[in-house]
């Protein structure tokens, strides 16, 4: 097995060189670390990552906490991280909060004691005394990633998520649709609250009323949307469209229509927020408004990765990016016009 005096044979420099390398001490250049970290890959040195971690305090980890690992969102978002740590010679950790506000935080506090460099998150929570603990400065470097905490002092990328609601809510308006509902996730957790009051906004300056029992937040689950598309479509007014706060609800929306009987988009019409990689695969191909999911995770990371990098020097203020969704239009709505009767026969 490959030891530290056979990289610094290898690389041609002092063992005490090898070690300030690859422990992120001392002055080492640029070329030397290059050398040094040639001979490692070479020679097949595996550095012990563990012991390593407790004399700097910090391993070479990076934390990803996810609300819902099962969610199509996260596999982008995992994949595009995975990446740019492995570009930085990082590894990720991924946890799932499952959208529960105190698990998410002893999951921090976990990562915490395993010395990871950075931390990556979806937030669930909000509120004074959940922002206060995310700001504690026993914390690594920490970056939110599509759920914005309002008030935190921290690094923030995500989407305009009432625009992706209001693309929606005007495309399907549009069509002629005056009766839509909207299915979102949770109350309380920011993605969710601010699709709805972007639906909301939407159909109010159109002058179109929104009735209580068409709005409703549910989960960013497939099995909880698809109950609330059945009680929605089973009352006495059925909507003539469906809004899914994200595709999984569109889908589970569409999972409800079929059951009933209903056809999409002849009876009933769906869209949704966020594109998956398995939307190509749904008849009819649903229309979403997609947010650019691999963008915005490069950007978080590349904030996150630039803290880590020298958490020692003076640090600029948290900064905030929104991206903008777009439209893909699917097969999943139709036009609601009127029909003319037929011309007379031509004798």
């Amino acid at each position: 097995m490959a030891n530290i005096r056979d990289v610094a044979r290898k690389a041609g420099v002092s063992i005490a060189t090898v070690s300030a390398t690859l422990n992120d001490r001392g002055p080492v250049s640029e070329e030397t670390r290059r050398r040094v970290w040639d001979a490692v890959k070479a020679v097949g040195y595996s550095p012990n990552a563990v012991a390593r971690s407790l004399r700097l305090g910090k391993s070479r980890l990076i934390g990803v906490v996810l609300g819902d690992i099962t969610n199509p969102f996260c596999t982008t978002l995992v994949r595009v991280a995975e990446e740019a740590a492995l570009t930085a010679d990082y590894s990720i950790i991924v946890c799932n909060s499952d959208d529960d506000p105190e698990r998410e935080l002893r999951l921090i506090d976990q990562l915490r004691a395993q010395h990871v460099a950075g931390i990556l998150l979806t937030a669930s929570g909000r509120g004074p005394d959940y922002t206060r603990r995310l700001e504690r400065r026993d914390l690594p470097p920490l970056v939110t990633i599509d759920q914005r905490v309002e008030g935190l002092d921290r690094d923030f990328v995500g989407v305009d998520n009432r625009a992706a609601a209001r693309m929606l809510t005007e495309y399907l308006i549009r069509l002629g649709h005056r009766r839509i509902a909207m299915i979102s996730g949770r109350k309380g957790l920011w993605t969710a609250d601010e699709r709805i009051a972007g639906f909301r906004e939407t159909m109010q300056a159109s002058g179109i009323a929104v009735e209580s029992a068409l709005c409703i937040q549910a989960a960013y689950r497939s099995d909880m949307a698809e109950k609330a598309a059945v009680e929605i479509l089973t009352g006495t007014a059925p909507p003539t469209a469906i809004i899914g706060g994200n595709n999984v609800i569109a889908l589970g929306a569409l999972q409800a229509i079929l059951a009933l009987g209903f056809r999409c988009p002849d009876d009933i019409s769906v869209a949704g927020i966020d594109d998956v990689p398995w939307s190509g695969l749904v008849r009819p191909r649903v229309t979403t408004a997609a947010q650019p999911i691999a963008d915005i995770t490069a950007l978080a990371m590349e904030w996150l990765l630039a803290r880590i990098a020298d958490p020692r020097k003076e640090s600029p203020p948290a900064r905030s990016r929104v991206f903008q969704p777009y439209l893909i239009a699917g097969d999943s709505c139709r036009a609601v016009i009127a029909h003319s009767p037929p011309a007379p026969a031509v004798a």
